[in-house]
C-alpha cells in the first residue's frame, strides 16, 4: 500500500504592508501652511501704515486686549483674581493701542471674512455648475448683491441698522444666482458660453442699476455707491464685522456639510443620483449658500472680483479636487489673498487707499483669460 500524503495547505501569499496614508498628512500640511501664512500676514498688515507698529507690539496689543476682556469678566463676577494674559510690549506711540483696536484690527478681520466668503462661494459655484469658470463676480452674482445693498442705501433703509444692508445684499445675490442658474442650464448641463454670456448680461444690467442709483441719490449715498463700484475695506469697523460674521459662519457651515455630496456631483448628475444624492435639492441649498457667502462678501466692501476664481484653482493644483479639503483651504487662501491685496492697497501709494476691487481684478483678469482659453481647448472649441 502506498501511503497517501496529507494535502498541502497553501499558505497565503505574503502581502505588502499597507501603504502609508500620505494624503491626510499632506492635507494637514496644506491647511497648516495656509494658516501660518495667514496669521503672519495678519500681524504684518496690522502693524503697517502711517503709524508703524512692530509685530511684537501687535501681538502684545492682542494679548493685553484679551487680558482686559478676561479681567472685566472676572470683575463682573467679583472674582478676586488677576488675569495673567498681558504678555508682550505695547506700542510706543501714545495712540498705537487705540489705533490698532479701532482701525487696523477690524480691517484685517473684515478682509479675512470677505476673502473666505468669496473664495468658498466660488468653490461651491464651480461644484454646483460643474464649470471652472463659475465665479460670483464673473457671472454677476457679486454685482447683483451690490445692487441689493445699494437699494437699501438709496431708499434710506440702511438707517435701520447695518444688518439691513447685509440682508438686501443676500437677497440680491440670491435672485441673481437663481437667474444665472436657470439661464445657463440646457439639456441637463451647464454650457460654458451661456454661463459667460449670462454673466456679461447680468453685470451690464446691475452696473446700469448702480449708475441710475448714483444719479438719483443724495450726495452722501452717492459717495457710498461709488465706494461699492470700486470695492474697498476703508471704513471697516467692529460693527460691520459683527454684522457679516454670522452670514459667513452659516454659509461655511452649509458648504462644509455638503462637501461629500459635491464630490459625488462632480461624477455627473446621473452617477450622483444613483449614489443617493437629491441633485436638485442640493443645488437649491447651495444656491442659498452662495447668496449668503456673497452677501457677506460685498455687504460692507463693495464688488471684489475674481477671488472666487483664482483661489479654488490654485488650491486644486496643490491639494486636489476633494471638497472636504478644498473648502477650508479655499477659505484660508481667499482670506490670505484679500488680506495681501488690502495690504497693498494701503501701502503701495503713500497717504492714499487704492480700490481693493481694482487690485484683485488686475490679478484675476489675466488668470480668467488663461482659464477661458484652457477650457475652450479642453472642450474642443465652442462653435
Amino acid at each position: 500500500m502506498t501511503a497517501t500524503l496529507p494535502p498541502k495547505t497553501l499558505k497565503p501569499a505574503p502581502q505588502a504592508p499597507p501603504a502609508k496614508r500620505r494624503r491626510p498628512v499632506k492635507n494637514r500640511l496644506v491647511l497648516l501652511g495656509l494658516g501660518i501664512a495667514l496669521a503672519a500676514t495678519a500681524v504684518i498688515a496690522a502693524g503697517s501704515g502711517q503709524l508703524g507698529v512692530t509685530p511684537l507690539e501687535v501681538l502684545g496689543t492682542i494679548t493685553h486686549g484679551f487680558n482686559n476682556w478676561v479681567q472685566s469678566w472676572l470683575d463682573f463676577f467679583t472674582i478676586n483674581v488677576t488675569s495673567p494674559f498681558a504678555i508682550g510690549p505695547l506700542p510706543e506711540h501714545a495712540r498705537g493701542y487705540e489705533t490698532l483696536w479701532a482701525v487696523r484690527f477690524p480691517r484685517v478681520v473684515l478682509a479675512m471674512i470677505v476673502g473666505a466668503a468669496l473664495a468658498c462661494s466660488g468653490t461651491v459655484m464651480q461644484g454646483v455648475f460643474g464649470n471652472p469658470l463659475a465665479e460670483p463676480a464673473v457671472v454677476g452674482v457679486s454685482s447683483g448683491a451690490a445692487v441689493g445693498a445699494s437699494t437699501a442705501i438709496v431708499t434710506g433703509l440702511a438707517g435701520y441698522g447695518n444688518w439691513v444692508v447685509a440682508l438686501f445684499a443676500f437677497l440680491g445675490g440670491l435672485l441673481t444666482t437663481l437667474l444665472v442658474y436657470s439661464l445657463s442650464r440646457s439639456k441637463g448641463r451647464t454650457e460654458v458660453v451661456t454661463l459667460v454670456l449670462t454673466g456679461i448680461a447680468v453685470n451690464a444690467f446691475t452696473f446700469a442699476m448702480i449708475a441710475f442709483y448714483t444719479y438719483v441719490a443724495d450726495p452722501n449715498a452717492r459717495e457710498q455707491l461709488i465706494f461699492w463700484q470700486l470695492g474697498s475695506l476703508n471704513g471697516a469697523s467692529w460693527i460691520s464685522v459683527g454684522s457679516v460674521a454670522p452670514l459667513l459662519i452659516v454659509g461655511l457651515g452649509m458648504a462644509f456639510a455638503a462637501a461629500k455630496k459635491l464630490d459625488l456631483l462632480s461624477l455627473g448628475e446621473r452617477s450622483a443620483r444613483h449614489l443617493g444624492v437629491n441633485v436638485e435639492r442640493l443645488r437649491m441649498i447651495m444656491i442659498v449658500t452662495v447668496a449668503l457667502l456673497v452677501g457677506a462678501g460685498v455687504a460692507f466692501t463693495g464688488i471684489v472680483s475674481f477671488v472666487g476664481l483664482v483661489v479654488p484653482h490654485l488650491i486644486r493644483i496643490i491639494a486636489g479636487p476633494g471638497h472636504k479639503l478644498l473648502l477650508p483651504a479655499s477659505a484660508l487662501g481667499g482670506a490670505l489673498l484679500v488680506l495681501v491685496a488690502d495690504f497693498a492697497a494701503r501701502t503701495l501709494v503713500p497717504y492714499s487707499d487704492l480700490p481693493l476691487g481694482m487690485l484683485t481684478a488686475l490679478i484675476g483678469g489675466p488668470f480668467f483669460f488663461w482659464l477661458l482659453r484652457r477650457t475652450r481647448n479642453e472642450q474642443g472649441g465652442w462653435a
